[in-house]
């Protein structure tokens, strides 16, 4: 079982530089990762899908993520 960090949304726009409004648009056109529920009201993203956002922010696409 791997253990991947969940980042929330202020640690996710210091990383990237991306605004939050940005940052939501490019989720809604996948292409950035999904959010992942941690608890009722409160989500994250995986480092992992971050990180692989940044190494290829331009041709990056939610469908390419691994299968979790």
């Amino acid at each position: 079982m791997s253990h991947d960090r969940i980042l929330r949304l202020k640690a996710v726009l210091d990383r990237t530089g991306l605004s939050r409004s940005t940052l939501y648009r490019k989720m809604q056109s996948g292409s950035f990762p999904r959010q992942v529920r941690i608890a009722t009201r409160c989500t994250g993203w995986r480092e992992s899908a971050v990180s692989a956002w940044m190494k290829n922010p331009m041709f990056f696409h939610v469908d390419d993520l691994p299968a979790e």
